[in-house]
């Protein structure tokens, strides 16, 4: 039997307020990083390592969960991924109480000097844990896929897209209101964990089922591992024989599969290379503070969040995914090309322009992704194509930092280059709309 789908009955938001509050969690402790990796002994290789931990480990989990979300429904696993990122939020909080000593000593023409210590392990863990459960955003745009119908996918992943850019947005705020009182980083990470909780939560009252477990043949041995764990009805049995229909090697010969891949990958590698730039570019030639570096970020979200959102449902019914697809990714190669150029005034353009052009690309591929392959396979389809993205992210995450200091600003230009690429693919997207 064929897994069952609910998608037009089902309300839109639960799953958006999973992803905000999924969001919001994780940024509040993005600004509070830094200071706790160099409290702890590291230094800025350290701290960008620990960067890269995350999406290598999602690397690894992301496609696992998005098939078990094909296999035995969205909400268990959304449930799993969630307790996950509870669990890495522990070990943050755990990292703080415990005293910093040290461990061993490292002195490294590469990597600097800097020294281990338990907290600072004790991150590498909470990352690492909170990255291989974190593939709770290729299960949520499954869970989307499945609860929409052709005429809403696209406004509907734009409205996903907004409720990660609100979070985003809110999360630096209240961690800079939060970060100012006695208990210093405690606090944010304590309503973190909190919010990852109340997730939880979510979930398991509010969110309704979009793909139920499908029915197995009797004749097959029974799985006691996955009873164990609940992750399979009750006198259900594992199939005796290896089904492979959700490889990356079957995957790929879904039609338009690989270029809808490629993009996703360049997308991230490009914005990766912006991101592990842009600070240093904004400290070291722009002379930025904290605070403004932080303006700008706000700003480029709230710009997502209107052309994510109004903007976004505006032109669903009017414009194809694939031209957005086209003229946003034009947008992005054209502000990144232009920010080497920019002062502190004009860089301000530059980011509405970014802005703009990722809010309606984005979310515009992701409904055309999100129409590929049947049913029973689109979990692991998001899963492949998020591990796509964290393995761009390790590379440009890794590459911009060290391309930077050889390059100065013109890494922004290899950034353009990537986007203009995905300009001249988005070409051939018509024929999957």
């Amino acid at each position: 039997m064929a897994f069952a789908n609910t998608s037009k009955a089902l309300p839109i938001f639960p799953v958006l307020l999973v992803n905000f509050i999924g969001m919001l969690g994780y940024s509040i402790v993005i600004p509070l990083l830094v200071f706790l990796v160099q409290r702890f002994g590291g230094n800025e290789v350290v701290y960008g390592l620990l960067g890269a931990i995350y999406p290598a480990f999602q690397l690894v989990g992301a496609p696992i969960l998005g098939r078990w979300s094909d296999d035995i429904g969205r909400k268990r696993v959304l449930m799993l991924s969630q307790a996950g990122t509870f669990l890495a939020w522990l070990l943050f909080i755990w990292a703080l109480v415990m005293p910093v000593e040290q461990i061993r000593e490292i002195n490294s023409s590469i990597l600097g000097t800097f020294f281990v210590s338990i907290p600072l392990l004790l991150l590498v863990g909470a990352r690492a844990l909170d990255g291989l459960t974190g593939g709770n955003v290729s299960v949520a745009n499954a869970y989307l896929s499945d609860i929409s119908t052709d005429k809403t996918r696209k406004a509907n992943f734009g409205k996903m897209a907004s409720s990660t850019s609100l979070g985003f947005i809110i999360g630096p705020m209240l961690a800079s209101l939060l970060g100012g009182t006695s208990l210093g980083e405690m606090l944010p990470v304590m309503v973190a964990a909190g919010i990852s909780m109340v997730a939880i939560l979510v979930i398991y009252f509010y969110l309704p089922e979009s793909h139920e477990p499908k029915e197995v043949h009797p004749e097959a041995k029974p799985l006691k591992l996955a009873k164990l764990f609940q992750i399979e009805h009750k006198e259900c049995y594992e199939h005796s024989h290896k089904d492979d229909s959700k490889s990356l090697r079957q995957i790929l010969k879904v039609n338009g599969i690989p270029l809808m891949f490629t993009i996703y990958f360049f997308t991230f590698l490009g914005f990766s290379f912006f991101y592990s730039g842009f600070p240093v570019f904004a400290v070291n030639t722009l002379e930025w503070e904290t605070s403004e570096l932080g303006i700008f970020f706000t700003i480029s979200s709230s710009v997502m969040v209107i052309a994510q959102g109004p903007l976004l449902t505006y032109l669903s019914d009017k414009v194809g995914e694939s031209l957005l697809i086209t003229v946003g990714s034009l947008l992005i190669g054209i502000s990144f090309i232009l920010i080497p150029f920019s002062g502190a005034f004009w860089v301000y353009g530059c980011v509405v322009l970014l802005a703009l052009g990722n809010g309606i690309m984005w979310p515009s591929f992701m409904a055309i992704l999100g129409k590929m392959g049947d049913p029973n396979s689109r979990g692991t389809i998001m899963g492949y194509g998020n591990s796509m993205g964290s393995a761009a992210s390790i590379c440009g995450l890794v590459m911009g930092g060290l391309l930077f200091n050889y390059l100065g600003s013109q890494v922004f230009f290899l950034a353009g280059f990537i986007m203009i690429l995905i300009f001249i693919f988005a070409f051939r997207l018509k024929r999957y709309e």
